[in-house]
């Protein structure tokens, strides 16, 4: 349960959320610079702790759905109060994160433990005031996403317009407003009528970083689409579609598998995206479309572990990718 499942960032780096699989949501904050030692390494303590998704059971399907946070992401700081989205494999949350640090006393109808008073004793007319406490940190949930997705989710993505976001399973992309839970648009659906044809499945999607009508969504076959919601309310057409041709003499039986890509992320300008296979890490152009600019093999020792790998399953472990906060 205390294994972590997800860590994000927020946009100034200044908090770290972690997931686990016990369905909680641990946010780190950065210390403050020592000033005896300015140049030091950042060191992040704890924050805030709150359980997010708790396990429940599809009746319908007779299935277990498990607590575990899949993904979690930030909303950009609009006020003092922090927001950040998190998603097991079939509801999504949003999570509003606050300090606190005074309290209300002196109340006219009820006594400070919360109880209401007696209408007779109220003889006086009195002010409330705040009075200092020690610092409390509260995690109140806004809004739950649900029933939207038949698969499991595996990427959920904000908008550049702070009031959308998307989230994406095995199938199917679907956009949300912040202020409506109980609906939600298909923007992608590649799934055939005859599921014996089906060829790839979804395994990311992520919002271009500016403009709010782009985004890609990554395939288990290796290949990368960005879409242009502009062109029509079902993105079944693509405006690119970036995929690197496969040397034919490094072809082998587990090809398809580790070419899979199981995070794409954007550049912060919007001009690169940065793709995570098994064994390597790509940076594509989105001017280029037949093959990445840069390519960093990050795992090319375990090529030749992929049939022991194959056997234990640890073949088709994912990783994720991410951008320095100044690319």
């Amino acid at each position: 349960a205390d294994i972590i499942s997800t860590v994000e960032f927020n946009y100034t780096g200044d908090l770290l959320a972690t997931g686990d699989k016990g369905g909680r949501v641990v946010i780190f904050q950065r210390e403050q610079e020592n000033k005896s030692r300015p140049l030091s390494r950042g060191e992040y303590n704890v924050y805030s702790t709150f359980q997010s998704h708790e396990p429940e059971f599809d009746y319908l399907k007779s299935l277990e759905i498990e607590e575990k946070i899949n993904k979690i992401r930030w909303l950009p700081q609009q006020n003092a109060a922090h927001f950040l989205l998190s998603t097991n494999d079939k509801t999504i949350k949003l999570w509003k994160i606050s300090e606190r640090d005074k309290r209300a006393e002196g109340y006219n109808l009820k006594d400070e433990d919360g109880r209401l008073r007696e209408p007779f004793r109220v003889t006086e007319l009195r002010v409330p005031t705040l009075k200092p406490m020690d610092l409390m940190v509260e995690a109140s949930p806004r809004r739950t996403f649900a029933n939207a997705h038949t698969y499991h989710i595996n990427s959920i993505s904000v908008n550049s317009d702070y009031a959308t976001y998307l989230s994406a399973d095995d199938l199917r992309i679907n956009l949300w407003h912040l202020e409506v839970t109980n609906r939600s648009f298909n923007i992608v659906d590649i799934k055939p009528a005859n599921m014996e044809e089906l060829t790839e499945v979804i395994t990311a999607a992520e919002f271009h970083p500016h403009h709010c009508n782009v985004f890609v969504y990554s395939s288990s076959k290796g290949t990368i689409r960005l879409c242009d919601m502009r062109s029509a309310a079902l993105c079944d057409q693509h405006s690119k579609f970036f995929e690197e041709p496969e040397d034919p003499s490094s072809r082998s039986f587990f090809s398809e598998i580790i070419s899979s890509i199981s995070d794409v992320k954007f550049s912060h300008s919007g001009r690169y995206m940065m793709t995570r296979d098994y064994l390597s890490v790509k940076v594509w152009d989105l001017n280029m479309e037949n093959r990445p600019v840069e390519t960093y093999q990050v795992h090319e020792y375990l090529r030749s572990k992929l049939c022991s790998l194959y056997e234990n399953d640890c073949i088709f472990d994912k990783f994720e990718c991410c951008w320095n906060g100044s690319d």
